[in-house]
C-alpha cells in the first residue's frame, strides 16, 4: 500500500505505474481515491472546526454559570448537544469513507523500481546472469519422480489415498537428503550472520492482508474453518507479521533473519498440479531470508540476498541463473524481484527454485511497522528471499547428481548431514 499523500501529489505517476503493470482496469480507482481523500479531509476539517466551537462554547457555559446566568448557560448547553449530534454524524461518515478508501488503496500496486523491465507476464522476464556451466550427460536422465521411486524414496500413491493430489511421502535416503538440504541451508544462512527462527505456521487474517495482495491471498492461502487463522504459504508471512504494530529503534536495524517452515498452498491458477512429480505441490518445506532495514539500504540488501541463494546452489554444484521479473510478473506489493533458476539436465532448461523481492515500505505500512529516528517515526523497508524450497531443490540435486547406473551422488557439503553417505543407490528388487 502506497502513501495516500504520495498518491495525492503524484496522480499521473501512480497511473503510469498501473499501466506499466498492465492493470488498466485499476486506473479509475485512482480518481475515486483522490475524490474520497478530498471528501475525508473536508469532513475532518469540518469536525475539527465543530470540536473547537464545542470547546469554546463549553468554556462559555462555565463562565455563565459562575455569573449565575443560568438561562443563557442552558441555551449554550443545547448548542453543545446539537454540535455533538453533528459530530456523531460526521465521525460515522468519516469512518465509512476511511474504510472504503483503505480498501481501494490496498488494491493500488506499489511503485516499481525504474530498473524493472516492462513486460506483461513471466514470459517476458529477462535473464541477468548464469552461474556454473549447464551440462547434459551422454546418458538419459529419467523423470525425477521415477528416480526417487527407484531409490525407494517416493510414494505418491499412498499420499493420494490419504490426502489427494499434490501430496507425497518421502522415504529413506531421499527423505534424509531432503532434510539434509534444509539443515545445510539453515547453517549456511547462520554463517552469513542471519538469526535462525522457527515461526508460527498459522497467522491471523490481518497479518495475511498485511503481507500480500488480496489476489495472492485467494489463490494461495488455506483458511482454518471457524477460526481467524490461515496456514502460511511461506515463513515470510509470519516473520514480517512478528513486528506488526512495533516501533524499532533505528540503531537496531538491519534485522536479518532466516526461518524454517512447512508451507501450504492451494496453487489455484493456470499452472495446475503435477500428477506424478514434486515440482508443484500443496505442501513443501522452505528456508527463507527476511530483512527489515532502512529504506535507503534496501537495494544493497536485495543484491546481497539473491547472491546468497546463488552461492548456496553453486556450493551444491548446481548451475543456476538469475532472471529479472518484468513489471507484469510482479505482485502488487513488490518494488523489484528476481528469480533464481536451477539447470535441469533432463529438460535441458532452467526451472525456478527461489525468488528474491524488495517491497519498499508496503508491508510495513500495512502492518504499522516503524523505525524510530531522530526525525520521528518512519516506515522501514522489508525484503524476503528463498534460500531453498524443497522438494524443488531436491529435484535439482537429484538431476545434477544422477549417474548412468541409476545412483545419485550426494553433494560434498551435504555428506556430513547424511552420516558420511556419498551415493544413494537404487533399491534391489
Amino acid at each position: 500500500m502506497i502513501d495516500i499523500k504520495f498518491l495525492r501529489e503524484n496522480v499521473n505517476l501512480v497511473k503510469e505505474n498501473i499501466r506499466k503493470k498492465f492493470q488498466d482496469e485499476k486506473l479509475p480507482l485512482v480518481d475515486e481515491i483522490v475524490l474520497l481523500d478530498q471528501n475525508l479531509r473536508e469532513l475532518k476539517l469540518k469536525g475539527d472546526t465543530l470540536r473547537q466551537k464545542r470547546n469554546s462554547t463549553s468554556d462559555e457555559i462555565g463562565n455563565l454559570f459562575k455569573e449565575k446566568k443560568i438561562e443563557e448557560a442552558n441555551e449554550k448547553k443545547q448548542k453543545v448537544i446539537e454540535i455533538n449530534t453533528q459530530l456523531e454524524s460526521i465521525e460515522k461518515e468519516e469512518s465509512e469513507i476511511a474504510e472504503i478508501l483503505k480498501t481501494k488503496m490496498m488494491v493500488i500496486p506499489n511503485i516499481i523500481d525504474d530498473s524493472v523491465p516492462i513486460g506483461k507476464d513471466d514470459s517476458e522476464n529477462v535473464e541477468i546472469e548464469k552461474f556454473g556451466e549447464p551440462f547434459v550427460p551422454d546418458y538419459e536422465i529419467p523423470y525425477h519422480a521415477d528416480i526417487c521411486e527407484a531409490l525407494g524414496g517416493l510414494d505418491k500413491d499412498s499420499a493420494g489415498r490419504t490426502s489427494g493430489n499434490g501430496f507425497y511421502y518421502l522415504m529413506g535416503d531421499i527423505a534424509r537428503l531432503h532434510e539434509a538440504t534444509i539443515a545445510y541451508a539453515r547453517d549456511f544462512m547462520i554463517d552469513k550472520g542471519f538469526t535462525y527462527c522457527i515461526p508460527p505456521f498459522m497467522i491471523h487474517s490481518d497479518v495475511v492482508t498485511g503481507v500480500m495482495s488480496f489476489a495472492e491471498m485467494d489463490a494461495m492461502m488455506y483458511k482454518i474453518e471457524g477460526e481467524d487463522l490461515y496456514l502460511i504459504g511461506t515463513s515470510e508471512h509470519s516473520m514480517i507479521g512478528k513486528f506488526k504494530g512495533q516501533i524499532i529503534d533505528e540503531k537496531d536495524l538491519p534485522i536479518a533473519m532466516t526461518s524454517y517452515s512447512p508451507c501450504f498452498r492451494k496453487e489455484v491458477g493456470a499452472h495446475g498440479l503435477e500428477e506424478r512429480g514434486l515440482y508443484r505441490v500443496h505442501q513443501f518445506e522452505k528456508q527463507e531470508m527476511v530483512v527489515l532495514c532502512k529504506p535507503e539500504d534496501a537495494m544493497d540488501w536485495y543484491n546481497k540476498m539473491w547472491s546468497y541463494t546463488v552461492e548456496f546452489f553453486r556450493s551444491l554444484d548446481v548451475p543456476v541463473r538469475t532472471l529479472e521479473c518484468c513489471s507484469g510478473d510482479l505482485a502488487d506489493l513488490k518494488v523489484k524481484s528476481c528469480d533464481v533458476e536451477a539447470w535441469s539436465p533432463r529438460q535441458q532448461k532452467y526451472f525456478e527454485v527461489g525468488s528474491c523481492s524488495t517491497l519498499g515500505d508496503a508491508q510495513a505500512r500495512r502492518l504499522g511497522i516503524r523505525m524510530k529516528t531522530e526525525n520521528g517515526n518512519q516506515f522501514l523497508a522489508t525484503l524476503n528471499n528463498t534460500v531453498i524450497a524443497s522438494p524443488r531443490s531436491l529435484i535439482a540435486i537429484i538431476e545434477t547428481g544422477y549417474q548412468s547406473d541409476g545412483s545419485v551422488k550426494i553433494p560434498k557439503v551435504l555428506q556430513s548431514y547424511m552420516g558420511g553417505l556419498e551415493v544413494i543407490k537404487p533399491k534391489q528388487k
